[in-house]
């Protein structure tokens, strides 16, 4: 009884194992979508970008609403987790702020339309925005105080300011093509630097 006991658990296992990845699949493809036609893109439009079938999707997420709020904390953890990898890796503090404001701007540019998507729920809404100031707002803090401390811009700035400025300049991005908030996010970046441009 033993020895099929375990033979019994290990694909219990591995399918949780592949339920997880495919939902990962599944959130990265919704993410994309979203970017390229906003989060009231069809279904099957998300379902052909991860390669499933619409009974995959609404299997892991029988709602909208379900969907577009993992998409939103998928996002979040993506952006949360870079934070420290880039600070281990790129040349300077400053560098892995630079990137990882790069993804916060996606991550907002993502993030378009997802309040009127949940609007019929606003307390979820209320709890994915208090989610997101949680985990991004110190990855945030720690990467301006990692620039500070290695004298690469100058001390004073809040995380919460910069991450809400940011948002500032992204809005009206989608309704104007002539607009780029990422030149003005630059500006906003030499303007912390101590001396100028690298």
């Amino acid at each position: 009884m033993s020895a099929d006991s375990p033979a019994g658990r290990a694909p219990a296992r591995n399918k949780r194992a592949d339920a997880v990845r495919n939902e990962q699949t599944l959130l990265a493809a919704a993410a994309e979508v979203f970017v390229t036609s906003g989060v009231d893109a069809p279904i099957r439009q998300i379902a052909a970008r991860a390669g499933v079938g619409l009974g995959t999707i609404y299997r892991h997420f029988p709602t909208r609403a379900e969907l577009v709020t993992a998409v939103y904390r998928h996002q979040i953890e993506a952006c949360a987790e870079a934070g420290p990898r880039l600070l281990a890796d790129a040349g300077s503090p400053f560098d892995a702020l630079r990137q990882w404001i790069d993804l916060f701007v996606d991550f907002l540019v993502t993030k378009h339309g997802l309040a009127d998507a949940l609007q019929s729920d606003s307390s979820r809404f209320a709890a994915l925005h208090t989610y997101f100031l949680d985990r991004l707002e110190p990855v945030c803090a720690q990467l301006l105080a990692a620039a500070v401390e290695a004298g690469d811009i100058r001390p004073g700035t809040q995380p919460y300011e910069l991450m809400r400025g940011i948002g500032n300049l992204c809005v009206g991005r989608d309704s104007d093509p002539r607009y780029d908030p990422r030149r003005l996010i630059d500006v906003l970046l030499q303007g912390l630097r101590r001396s100028g441009p690298a």
